[in-house]
């Protein structure tokens, strides 16, 4: 059996350091929940209660462990959340198969009316959609809100999709016969998803999924049971509307066992995971053990390389976010700032000023620009971080400290002095910390890009055509994502996610990642009266 600890996105939590699941026997009073305060009364909007049921499958239930979601802005309790246990796993995977029946036997062009109108629908809650985000993930709410139009952009997406799946005709070299390809969806998946994009990762899979022919199990992040709920609650509503099974959009809230099981389900023939590495690695290993498909996304040791001719305001302007958005916590944050030995006193001096001009504060409230990590354990070990990176040689620039307020807030901080190949600066840490280094020529900031083991997003600020097409070509970046003149964060739904070595291979989104949620077969057909064989091969 594999562990599958998933409530941080970037490292594991075993079930004794499990912080955001409070066992009901530790539980306050439900009039201490932030949900009965009128502040909040967005969260009764979105059809949350004092007590919620984790389970769809068609119907509500949960008869596993009772735990609170916390809010990582003041660590006070939101609501409770009764989870699923084993059985009701089974009984989710059951219904979802049979959901599947109904489901695949719409046109692609019915299922995508279908994605449009669950568009709308996140349309219509939006707002209170993006503040529950902001609420309990800790992320600020213009990233909260434009977290669910992710969603909804793909979901348009989707519906266009729906109409231009195409397969192929080829020529075939027996006469009267006719060679064509065909894509059919694969039935039941799961999705796994992690806390940091609670919304988006999880609409990434499945408005694709649901246009392809899909039905999807998913299990979200322990730590952000709420959202996951009122995204199903929104779903669900289609789905009743249009008179079609609900558990064409199932969920199962739960911890490892929960993950464990969908990871070993031979019932699910693709698995989406988004979440550490170590924990990215199980899951494939299991998944390829049972010959099933996976989709990882997993993590990422992100540089912006900074050249000679680099138009500085831009690199200052765009370095802040990718570093400092969503106080490090996102996949493609910048965590290496590899800056030409020229620049490089000039880009660290004002990138230090525009630190201090970053406001702190309650996510919720209009102009934050930098909220608090989701975890306490987060924030622990972005402390244990800052400390091996003194150890082994590095300077505090600016930041470093746990801040003393209520909830998991910490300093963002820029580290200078370290070398390239540090252990400190190779190792991913989900915090915003961003290691600056001194490059000699592009050609050491190219491999200094590739020597991680991580290979999701890159970043090159340049005005030289002939840099840019290097940095494009086959020995320029070999990260998933490679951008010019822009930062490592922020990807467009229209392009492909997801990055090479050990970010996992997967591609989710944009492009053609929909064939990930599809079989393809190759059809012959022969109209004619004779049996010719191929490669002229007689057997007579």
């Amino acid at each position: 059996m594999i562990i599958l600890s998933i409530s941080s996105r970037f490292f594991v939590l075993s079930r004794k350091l499990a912080h955001r699941l409070v066992i009901s026997k530790t539980m306050a009073s439900s009039s201490s929940f932030l949900i009965q305060e009128p502040k909040f009364s967005f969260l009764k909007e979105l059809g949350l209660e004092n007590k919620n049921l984790g389970v769809y499958n068609g119907k509500w239930s949960g008869n596993g462990e009772v735990v609170q979601s916390m809010c990582p802005a003041n660590n006070q309790p939101i609501a409770e959340v009764v989870q699923g246990n084993i059985k009701d796993y089974n009984e989710t995977v059951q219904a979802t198969q049979k959901a599947w029946e109904v489901w695949a036997d719409l046109p692609a062009p019915h299922r995508g009316e279908i994605v449009r109108q669950i568009g709308q629908a996140l349309r219509q809650k939006k707002t209170q959609l993006g503040k529950l985000v902001s609420l309990e993930m800790g992320k600020i709410l213009p990233e909260g809100e434009g977290e669910v139009q992710e969603y909804i952009d793909i979901c348009d997406y989707a519906v266009g999709l729906s109409r231009m799946m195409e397969g192929k005709v080829f020529p075939s070299e027996r006469p009267g016969h006719s060679l064509i390809e065909m894509w059919n969806p694969l039935g039941a998946i799961g999705v796994i998803s992690a806390f940091n994009f609670p919304v988006a990762v999880y609409g990434w899979n499945n408005a694709l999924a649901l246009a392809c022919g899909n039905t999807v199990l998913w299990k979200g992040a322990p730590s952000t049971p709420l959202t996951s709920i009122a995204v199903i609650k929104i779903l669900s509503s289609v789905f009743e509307a249009n008179g079609l099974p609900g558990a064409v959009c199932s969920l199962v809230c739960g911890g490892s066992e929960i993950g464990d099981a969908i990871a070993n389900d031979t019932r699910l023939p693709l698995v989406s995971f988004t979440g550490s590495t170590a924990t990215g690695q199980k899951v494939a290993q299991a998944v390829t053990k049972r010959f099933g498909k996976k989709i990882l996304e997993l993590g990422g040791n992100n540089a912006i390389v900074v050249c000679e001719d680099a138009d500085v305001d831009m690199v200052v302007r765009s370095a802040l976010f990718a570093c400092v958005g969503t106080a490090g916590q996102r996949c493609t944050t910048t965590r290496r700032l590899i800056i030409h030995e020229k620049l490089y006193d000039e880009v660290l001096e004002r990138l230090k000023k525009a630190y201090t001009q970053v406001h702190m504060g309650d996510p919720l409230e209009p102009g934050t620009l930098y909220g608090p990590m989701h975890s306490k354990q987060g924030a622990e070990m972005y402390m244990k971080a800052v400390e091996d990176a003194q150890k082994q040689g590095g300077k505090v620039e600016y930041g470093g400290k746990i801040v003393d307020r209520p909830g998991n807030f910490v300093e963002p901080t820029i580290i200078s002095g370290l070398t390239h190949d540090a252990e400190i600066v190779h190792r991913e840490t989900f915090a915003p910390i961003v290691y600056v280094l001194k490059m000699k020529n592009t050609e050491e900031g190219f491999a200094w890009n590739n020597e991680v083991k991580q290979g999701l997003s890159s970043s090159i600020f340049t005005k030289n055509l002939e840099t840019v097409f290097k940095w494009l070509g086959p020995k320029g970046s070999d990260c998933g994502i490679v951008n010019v003149n822009i930062p490592t964060s922020g990807a467009e739904i229209g392009g492909a996610f997801g990055g090479e070595k050990h970010t996992g291979g997967g591609r989710e989104s944009g492009s053609d990642a929909w064939k990930q949620y599809m079989r393809r077969s190759t059809c012959t057909i022969n109209y004619s009266k004779d049996l010719p064989l191929a490669q002229g091969i007689k057997f007579e």
